[in-house]
């Protein structure tokens, strides 16, 4: 995958409205927002001049090219590389499954579908589920059946629903979980297929899946040896 980022942005809750109009007006669609609370010592937060206050967290897919811009918008606009506004940054994306998919989260803006690789010397990607809430069962049933280990799971409110079911033709809830699977690299396609045809667009979850790249690990020994076994 070329050239393809998960923007994710931290800041506070009050905050939430301003990202979002910004984001609207570069052409990025925030699909995922989720809320935390600032967890960091309080001299930590003294010294970046941040209050332990309401998180909001979002979730966006990128180009390389969309992100130059945004980021100059975020400097100019909120700041953001001034202490307290809050955080912006990119993870490379390995994979996304689906070409409907992939033009629904890219839509707006220009991007086209190269070969899809692994940053170098990476063992490990971690796979990315986000399916209508109810339903990760289905999504880690069918993961398994495909070699994954455990998962994890976490909720979210997926945003322009209106947009997506136009785009799917299907109805999407807006309540989502997010499911997240680490996995050897050479088991991601296999994974990814098999949720893909159990629990994808045409199922109730309604998955989306991608991968993005997993530079090291720990933990995981254990049960790398259980699998040789």
């Amino acid at each position: 995958m070329s050239e393809l980022y998960m923007m994710t942005t931290i800041t506070n809750r009050n905050m939430l409205p301003n990202f979002l109009g910004f984001y609207k007006e570069e052409g990025v669609t925030v699909n995922l927002i989720t809320l935390g609370r600032g967890t960091a010592a309080s001299e930590v937060m003294d010294y970046f001049g941040l209050e332990s206050a309401e998180k909001a967290v979002m979730f966006a897919v990128v180009t390389g090219e969309t992100w130059t811009e945004v980021k100059k918008g975020l400097q100019k606009r909120f700041r953001i590389d001034v202490p307290g506004t809050g955080i912006a940054f990119t993870v490379p994306m390995a994979s996304i499954g689906g070409k409907r998919e992939i033009k629904f989260l890219t839509e707006q803006q220009d991007f086209v579908k190269e070969e899809e690789g692994t940053l170098k010397d990476t063992t490990r990607e971690l796979l990315v589920v986000i399916a209508n809430q109810g339903y990760s069962n289905m999504v880690m049933d069918a993961a398994k059946s495909a070699g994954a280990g455990g998962g994890t799971v976490i909720h979210a409110r997926g945003t322009g629903m209106e947009r997506a079911e136009s785009f799917f033709g299907v109805s999407l809830a807006s309540e989502k979980e997010i499911i997240f699977i680490v996995s050897k690299t050479g088991q991601r396609s296999e994974i990814m297929k098999a949720v893909m045809r159990q629990a994808g667009m045409e199922s109730k979850a309604k998955s989306i899946i991608f991968s993005l790249p997993v530079s090291s690990t720990a933990g995981l020994r254990l049960l790398e040896e259980e699998q040789e076994d």
